[in-house]
């Protein structure tokens, strides 16, 4: 059984990574919050028998095999650290961190520690993208020439806190939303982005520094250009994944989301059929997929890599929304 400790007592553990763990069968040992009260009532609500209030004691005082870290993004990076140096296995939320060069330093020190690190880009587990990905490379659409990613949603008011008011923690929803775009992209296309064009929206939430709506365009290796829209002030819109290539195409309804929901309609010579979905909770495969990796069995479902890979994207597609320039994607990988 693999024993975890959670570093951060937080809204997406709450809602889905405890209970993807131990649906798992992984056992969550202790949770670390620096208030201490806040911690002891997490662990009290969720069943989990410690709480503690530093990293070191995370570390030392029960035994744990991997950590969860769902802090705000500013403290990921020495979290990542810290957790390598003990020899923790480690599962950390998107985006990595706030600047390349610290994603970069993240994914070294795990590798150095010969730990698996893994980003939890929970939208490649969903049973949508990866149908469309096995169907793009059984040559049903022919070769993929664009796509469309309809990301934009209403961050409800429980979430919406530091992500609309606190830019140096990463908030915004081209940090939040448009990284998960990226890697979605990136696991069903099996291509990377090179250049992003973009506009940046306020429309009514997020605060100075911040855009809360952007559409795009990115411009990936092959020549395939993406566009995309995410946003955190659309009460009523759906959400979908397009790709359209030379002899079809493969339209995704309601695939954008933490649940395990949606269509893919495939449509080419052949007239238009419904792809077969098993559906599964997302976090759940994730989840099954680590345990398995940390036991020698395969690869984390997205690894720091490619969370380097998103950050890149993100911050790329910032930099266009700010100035107005078509700016270069480079992971520097």
């Amino acid at each position: 059984m693999i024993r975890w400790g959670l570093i951060g007592a937080s809204t997406i553990a709450h809602e889905w990574v405890i209970d993807a763990i131990r649906a798992s069968g992984g056992e969550i040992v202790s949770v670390m919050s620096t208030n201490a009260e806040r911690g002891r009532k997490y662990a009290d609500d969720h069943g989990i028998p410690h709480s503690v209030t530093s990293l070191d004691a995370l570390f030392s005082e029960q035994p744990i095999d991997a950590v969860y870290i769902s802090t705000t993004n500013e403290l990921h990076k020495d979290q990542v650290l810290a957790a390598a140096k003990a020899g923790k296995h480690v599962l950390c939320e998107k985006p990595l961190a706030t600047s390349l060069e610290d994603a970069r330093a993240m994914v070294e020190a795990c590798r150095a520690a010969n730990v698996i690190f893994a980003t939890n880009h929970h939208l490649r587990n969903a049973a949508s993208h990866t149908a469309m990905r096995d169907a793009i490379a059984a040559g049903k659409i022919g070769r993929p020439l664009a796509a469309k990613v309809f990301h934009a949603v209403y961050l409800p008011p429980h979430l919406q806190g530091w992500r609309l008011d606190r830019p140096e923690a990463g908030g915004g929803v081209i940090l939040d939303i448009t990284v998960h775009d990226t890697d979605t992209l990136r696991y069903v296309l099996g291509d990377d982005p090179v250049e992003a064009v973009a506009f940046g929206q306020k429309s009514g939430l997020a605060k100075e520094g911040l855009e809360d709506g952007v559409m795009g365009v990115m411009r990936f290796k092959s020549g395939l250009i993406a566009l995309f829209h995410d946003g955190f002030t659309t009460k009523y819109s759906e959400t979908g994944f397009e790709v359209h290539g030379t002899e079809g195409s493969l339209v995704g309804r309601n695939v954008m989301t933490q649940k395990p929901i949606g269509t893919v309609i495939l449509r080419n010579a052949d007239g238009e059929s419904e792809l077969k979905l098993d559906h599964k909770n997302l976090y759940e495969t994730g989840i099954a997929t680590f345990h398995a990796a940390i036991v020698g069995k395969g690869n984390p479902a997205a690894s720091g890599e490619d969370g380097v890979w998103s950050l890149a994207a993100g911050i790329a597609v910032t930099e266009a929304a700010r100035t107005g320039t078509a700016q270069t994607i480079n992971p520097g990988l």
